[in-house]
């Protein structure tokens, strides 16, 4: 049976973002360093040994639940509004364990693909996935630069521990080559902040141009929409956290009105640290490009890097 997923937000998660599989990679590293002759089969036997063993939360976990749960608004006959495929570099035959997991934790993921070492980012567009989140930064410059969604790799806080009341999902972006194009941060890095300014204050009522995550923040607004509950008291909230300050922030205001979309909190910060206010917001995930701000992000809040196109002005600037 065919769904048309248009207003179905579908998460692509790597299974190594959804569970802990970090043992099984550093048994298999380890091996294939010693004896990259043996290190599949060791790796095979380890997997077949423990498919019933129950798989440890990954730091993508809490993230996924939540917006699975939202499901519970899903009208009779309607398209699910939420969708998640599980993407695995093991084989068929050692993904067992995970499939496993899934079943027992009774999460309603019916979608998964299995690739036996190749890029599962070939897949993507198949299952119509709007965000990819993945803990191999290969496989996240394959999505950006191929433009077929949103996509960043994970990072794990130390000790983090989820604790946003259920019923929610808490999702934060920056705002500059994040959900807008590069455009403006160019303007900054190249000839300063007082060059930024001016240009934002000029350009204010010239909406900016889409970036990588503008079409899976639209997506979220679609599926605010479709919950029964008023905007404002949706349990689908979303924050944009910038560095951006006066006179450069209503730009961002009037873009995304015209974007038609609605976001519940916005912090200009002027260059404060973000780790605080994403501590106070409880995050299930902050979106940044910057190593700068994810250095200390991560160390509250789940953390996805997005990676600049290979391309971009923005990478031969970092280069």
């Amino acid at each position: 049976m065919a769904f048309n997923l248009e207003n179905t937000l579908v998460i692509g998660i790597s299974a190594t973002a959804l569970f802990d599989l970090s043992e099984a990679d550093a048994l298999f590293k380890k091996e294939f360093k010693i004896h990259p002759e043996n290190a599949i089969d060791i790796y095979r036997k380890y997997m077949l040994q423990n498919e019933e063993v129950l798989l440890d939360e990954g730091i993508g976990f809490p993230l996924i639940k939540a917006l699975l749960d939202l499901n519970r608004y899903q009208k009779e006959s309607d398209t699910p509004l939420v969708e998640v495929v599980v993407m695995s570099r093991n084989s068929p035959d050692t993904g067992v364990r995970v499939l496993n997991t899934i079943r027992k934790l009774e999460l309603n993921i019916t979608r998964s693909a299995f690739t036996a070492g190749e890029s599962s980012a070939d897949y993507l567009e198949a299952f119509g996935v709007d965000l990819f989140l993945t803990t191999n930064e290969e496989d996240a410059q394959k999505v950006i630069d191929n433009e077929v969604c949103a996509s960043a790799v994970l990072s794990i806080p130390p000790e983090y521990k989820c604790d946003i009341p259920e019923g929610q999902v808490r999702i934060a972006f920056d705002g500059d080559a994040v959900l807008f194009d590069d455009t403006s941060e160019l303007v900054y890095k190249q000839e300063g902040i007082k060059a930024f300014h001016e240009n934002e204050h000029r350009s204010q009522n010239i909406p900016m141009n889409e970036g990588p995550f503008a079409s899976f923040l639209k997506k979220l607004a679609r599926l605010q929409e479709r919950l029964p509950m008023k905007m404002e008291f949706s349990p689908v909230r979303i924050a944009l956290v910038t560095a951006r300050n006066s006179p450069s922030d209503l730009r961002v205001i009037k873009t995304l009105r015209h974007w038609g979309v609605y976001v519940d909190e916005a912090f200009f910060l002027g260059g404060i640290e973000k780790s605080k206010i994403l501590k106070s917001f409880k995050a299930h995930i902050f979106f940044d490009d910057q190593d700068v701000h994810l250095k200390t992000s991560s160390l509250v809040v789940p953390s996805g890097k997005v990676l600049y196109k290979s391309l971009s002005g923005l990478q031969k600037h970092k280069q």
